[in-house]
């Protein structure tokens, strides 16, 4: 993995993402401590999935309507005094 500096990766910026493009990360640096990561998209979407799944989504799929009941005992009485 090829490590360069902040300034370096400012500068190259496009040859940075062709090098990620074809597989190869590269480790940027500030101050010589590792500060970013640029990596091929399969590679950070094990990290960081493109698509998060949700509950909406989730029950939308349900092949069948969903059947509920309802509860139908009255409240109890709040007293605010």
């Amino acid at each position: 993995m090829e490590t360069i500096q902040i300034r370096e990766a400012k500068a190259s910026f496009s040859a940075l993402v062709a090098s990620a493009e074809k597989g190869r990360p590269t480790l940027i640096s500030r101050h010589g401590q590792p500060c970013a990561m640029i990596v091929p998209v399969a590679d950070g979407a094990r990290l960081y999935p493109l698509e998060m799944p949700n509950l909406v989504n989730y029950l939308l799929s349900i092949p069948q309507a969903l059947e509920t009941e309802r509860d139908t005992t009255p409240l109890r009485s709040a007293d605010f005094a």
